[in-house]
């Protein structure tokens, strides 16, 4: 996986794994300011040509290391993040219950972002 450089496209809201100069996955994600800044992952998608590379797992990774860059917590709605993020607990520190009700509210009060 050397050759997958990862960037976040903060304006398109997407975290995005580059190889051989196209994008072969992403995490989708949304900026919470309230009731704390947070980054809130919605959707990983790898391409099917890409699958069972490790790619999925080093965007996440690289999201909670961005998260952690920027001083923000990570509050994933996105299933695959939340499993990685069970799996690596030492990188991926819990949300608080009351941030992920808000990220919840947001997609709910945004229709048709995701």
């Amino acid at each position: 996986m050397s050759d997958i450089e990862i960037r976040d496209d903060r304006a398109a809201g997407r975290l995005e794994a580059i190889g051989d100069g196209e994008v072969v996955g992403r995490i989708e994600y949304f900026v919470l300011d309230a009731p704390e800044r947070a980054l809130v992952p919605v959707h990983t998608i790898v391409e099917p040509a890409h699958e069972g590379k490790g790619i999925a797992g080093s965007l996440a990774r690289e999201l909670y290391a961005l998260s952690r860059r920027e001083g923000v917590v990570v509050a994933p709605l996105c299933p695959y993040v939340v499993k990685w993020a069970e799996r690596h607990p030492d990188e991926a520190p819990a949300a608080d219950p009351e941030l992920l009700r808000a990220a919840k509210e947001w997609l709910v009060a945004h229709p048709g972002r995701f």
